[in-house]
């Protein structure tokens, strides 16, 4: 069976560096952090006090009083995100079919605030009932996908997919997939989280997997330092348009650039750390070539996993070295993360958008905060250290790997007739 060709027509982003994607891509080449102090509640007792969050966010912007209310902010990031990549796009929604447009999301957590919030007001209540009748639909993990049907009309495949942190790897791959075996003409992809929470900071703290350097916010996420001491967690969400190929070009669409394949695979190892010699992630980067019909050669970037926590820089790197072979130093590897926090079921998408527009503009957006290096991470690899690269990009694989041992890759293709 011959798959159709599927490509990339639209781009939105609200992440911690950038609140559109002009501005995300500006902070990734310019090498800012987007790390600060919790703004969100009083974590004076907590043993990392600092976070990627959205900055100037005001919901109001976005939606009226009332629609705000119902939504927990994890939608409302995914709701923003996905205007920004529709626009971009310049879909006619008058003209589109759309009982063949369909809506893809993925988080890891959901609507966590929400859940929160409303647990704490009865436990600190008398002991009635008195919940938010939106608590349930508010909360749920597949709700952005809901909103953002409804908001446009788009009657297609609709759901999301949880994986941990490559929840939206998962709705891009799956949403490729929808448009390749002709389910589907257009796919709004992407993902969103809003983890920035009393139990989402305490829960990671507690799992010893946050760094802690208070200190230094924004030089705390430093992905292969030998200093690594845990990631920093972010918020936000992304969002991409994928059109089939005839489709896209009927009706004029500018072209950012192709999908070509995707991988998924588990380590079947442990629930939070990866395989020590990088065995899923190995596979999931052989299974998105074989998808993609490459060989590991044609590959120029890939933006990588790259949390910064000690077992899984190194275990990645092992795989890369594994599958690539002397190609490895010929790669430009860069963790994004490093400036973005780990926006979790986001993380995919928005790492995505930053491999889109690497191809797109020929530039390599770094790894910053590397100060010292690691003598379990080969020296000879480059990992694109504190300065963007100027590179002519064919290829671009982008990793992301879960709790649970989910991994996802995707991979991107400068476009071509």
């Amino acid at each position: 069976m011959k798959f159709r060709r599927v490509v990339v027509t639209g781009l939105g982003a609200l992440t911690p560096n950038g609140n559109n994607v002009p501005e995300f891509w500006r902070q990734l080449i310019e090498g800012k952090s987007g790390a600060a102090p919790i703004t969100r509640f009083d974590c004076s007792k907590f043993k990392t006090r600092f976070a990627c969050e959205i900055k100037n966010y005001d919901p109001l912007q976005y939606f009226e009083k009332k629609e705000s209310r119902k939504l927990d902010l994890y939608a409302q990031f995914a709701l923003v995100a996905v205007d920004e990549a529709v626009k971009d796009s310049q879909l006619d929604l008058a003209t589109l079919d759309m009982d063949r447009v369909g809506v893809i999301t993925g988080s890891g957590i959901g609507g966590l605030k929400t859940f929160y919030d409303e647990c704490k007001n009865f436990v600190e209540g008398d002991g009635t009932p008195r919940f938010n009748p939106f608590f349930i639909p508010k909360m749920i993990v597949d709700i952005a996908s809901g909103h953002i049907s409804i908001k446009y009309g788009f009657r297609g495949p609709n759901f999301t997919t949880v994986s941990a942190c490559a929840s939206s790897t998962n709705a891009l791959i799956d949403a490729l997939n929808y448009i390749r075996l002709n389910h589907a003409d257009v796919m709004v992809t992407g993902g969103s989280e809003s983890a920035i929470t009393e139990t989402g900071i305490g829960g990671f703290n507690a799992l010893h997997a946050l760094s802690e350097r208070n200190d230094s916010p924004q030089t705390a996420s430093r992905p292969f330092d030998v200093d690594r001491d845990g990631f920093v967690l972010g918020e936000g969400a992304g969002a991409v348009i994928l059109e089939e190929y005839e489709h896209a070009k009927r009706r004029g669409a500018k072209i950012y650039a192709e999908i070509v394949g995707g991988g998924m695979s588990a380590d079947a190892y442990h629930i939070t750390a990866p395989h020590p010699e990088g065995l899923g992630a190995l596979n999931v980067m052989k299974n998105a070539l074989r998808d993609a019909n490459m060989d590991a050669t044609e590959v120029d970037y890939i933006n990588v996993h790259g949390t910064s926590t000690p077992l899984g820089d190194v275990s990645e790197t092992k795989a890369i070295l594994k599958l690539f072979g002397d190609h490895a130093y010929n790669l430009n590897i860069s963790s994004t993360k490093s400036m973005t926090g780990h926006l979790l079921g986001a993380a995919g998408i928005i790492e995505s958008i930053a491999s889109i527009l690497a191809i797109q503009n020929g530039i390599v957006p770094p790894t910053i905060n590397h100060f010292n290096a690691d003598p379990e991470v080969d020296s000879k690899l480059n990992l694109t250290f504190n300065t963007a690269q100027k590179r002519d990009i064919n290829v671009a694989l982008s990793n992301t790997f879960g709790f649970g041992g989910h991994n996802a890759s995707v991979i991107f293709k400068k476009f071509t007739e």
